[in-house]
């Protein structure tokens, strides 16, 4: 005769098979897009279409809003809206955005919202490249993939709480219902990689109905490959990539581009005379001024050196640090023995603040336990500088804050974390940084001008190594030779052929 207690663990095993299983016969339908089953039972399309409207503007401002040069924004508009009309959802409002972000990215939202940064323009060698990415993310809409991710954590959601809820009644403690919910949305967060395969196939399917060469996917996944290098040289590991980076969103390898080709039915068919397009000069012409890097709007980096022409302010770090940019804040790291983060106060806390001091340890510094706060003088700008420690997941680390009053009104903050092991060894050259920070004169700001692409056109006495020695960067030529241009030390070079510079 069975026991009570055998009884609940029968229970426990059941509930959630039968609540998967009766969402799955009611959420699950052909997609017309993959032809298989998939499961969207808690995301509509109304629903989905609602999500994009929601987050659109939240995207447009996490990502520098969309970049400021109508021609280039039309470009990626029409051909976007060209590529979705091979789609499987040709009716659909699709809303395809150039992001003012530096960062090589695309992605998109439910709904038809498909963003693309100029960062990543200024990768693309050609029309086609940029068809074959704008491609990949049409194919993620219409798969509904996130209406499947959406739909299936929260099945996964409704089965962990009626686990969590016999698991009481078993005597399980409820901590474990927890632990597994993090676990299942983690598991979650990031596409799977049968979705991104058919997003693969998805892409060639609709880049090559509209007359593109497929291959211009694998040619664009060679210069993410050259562009993850230099990432990792950046920050002295030359086989890592930074979080930000397609390849940390987009996991896929070349043998999953070619087997997309291979599956992808259409490939065949190419434009009517049986060519397939890159349109190669018509795109870099349409990219050429584009720019490059940072835009004097969020600040530039240069060398050592931050420079934020419209705030009229600079600063500079010590020699090994490496800046890192962004909408956000500004970051500049020293392997794992240091790290500096730059942004500005909310203005808001300020006013309410009345007074620096107050400021730091009632509206900024509030987790922490501010010692030795005291007033200084920064280059005729009042500041409040101070130190603590704090225990976080890499040990502990010496922390000191230093905010800074523009006469102009807005306060900037400097936040210095050390290894306590380091700590004395970097006194000098982070007190150094800190007094470094200065206003820029009226002549100084107006000089400030950001990277841009440049066109050139191979001579016949051209080198790789003379053509890498042009572009305007500090460092790592010869492999932004490579990324931009697929030209590498060794190449044989063309004549006449159209090249991508960066300069001023």
């Amino acid at each position: 005769m069975m026991n009570s207690n055998n009884k609940q663990i029968n229970r426990l095993v059941y509930v959630p098979l039968l609540v998967a299983a009766m969402l799955g016969i009611a959420g699950c339908s052909a997609n017309p897009a993959t032809g298989e089953q998939s499961f969207t039972a808690f995301m509509s399309p109304e629903r989905e279409k609602e999500v994009g409207r929601e987050e659109h503007p939240k995207i447009l401002k996490a990502f520098g809003g969309v970049y400021d040069d109508h021609e280039i924004g039309a470009y990626v508009a029409n051909l976007g809206a060209r590529l979705s009309q091979h789609s499987e959802m040709p009716e659909l409002v699709w809303t395809f955005s150039v992001l003012n972000d530096s960062k090589i990215n695309a992605f998109a939202l439910p709904g038809g919202y498909v963003y693309i940064t100029r960062g990543l323009l200024s990768l693309a060698s050609n029309e086609a490249e940029v068809a074959g990415v704008l491609s990949h993310e049409i194919g993620h809409v219409t798969a509904r993939h996130s209406a499947q991710r959406y739909s299936t954590t929260v099945a996964t959601s409704i089965g962990l709480q009626v686990l969590g809820a016999l698991g009481s009644a078993a005597g399980i403690p409820s901590a474990a219902g927890n632990v597994a919910a993090v676990g299942a949305q983690a598991a979650l967060q990031s596409y799977s990689r049968d979705q991104e395969l058919q997003s693969d196939m998805l892409g060639v399917r609709y880049m090559t109905r509209a007359g593109y060469d497929p291959d211009a996917m694998t040619s664009f996944f060679t210069k993410l490959r050259a562009h993850q290098r230099i990432e990792g040289l950046m920050v002295g590991k030359p086989d890592a990539a930074e979080q930000s980076n397609i390849m940390a969103t987009h996991p896929r390898t070349a043998e999953r581009i070619e087997q997309a080709i291979k599956l992808a039915s259409e490939a065949q068919n190419g434009t009517p005379d049986g060519r397939k397009r890159l349109n190669g000069d018509e795109y870099l012409a349409k990219i050429d001024g584009m720019i490059f890097g940072d835009d004097i709007e969020q600040g530039i980096i240069r060398g050592n050196s931050f420079i934020h022409p419209v705030m009229k302010i600079r600063y500079d770090v010590p020699d090994g640090f490496r800046l890192f940019n962004s909408p956000v804040n500004v970051v500049a790291k020293k392997n794992d023995e240091a790290v500096i983060v730059f942004d500005g106060a909310n203005p808001e806390d300020v006013k309410k603040a009345t007074s620096l001091k107050n400021y730091v340890t009632n509206y900024w510094a509030t987790g922490l336990s501010i010692r030795d706060l005291e007033n200084i003088n920064i280059n005729g700008m009042s500041a409040v500088t101070g130190t603590s420690v704090l225990n976080s997941k890499n040990g502990r680390r010496d922390i000191r804050v230093v905010a800074i009053q523009d006469p102009d009104g807005p306060v900037y903050r400097l936040l210095f974390i050390t290894d306590p092991i380091k700590t004395a060894e970097l006194n000098l050259p982070l007190r150094n940084a800190t007094y470094s920070f200065r206003k820029l004169t009226e002549t100084e700001a107006k000089s400030v001008k950001p990277y841009r692409i440049k066109l050139y056109k191979i001579r016949a006495n051209d080198t790789p190594a003379s053509l890498s020695a042009m572009l305007e960067v500090s460092e790592f030529k010869d492999e932004w030779m490579e990324v931009l241009n697929a030209i590498k030390p060794d190449s044989v070079l063309a004549p006449g052929t159209t090249i991508k510079l960066i300069g001023e």
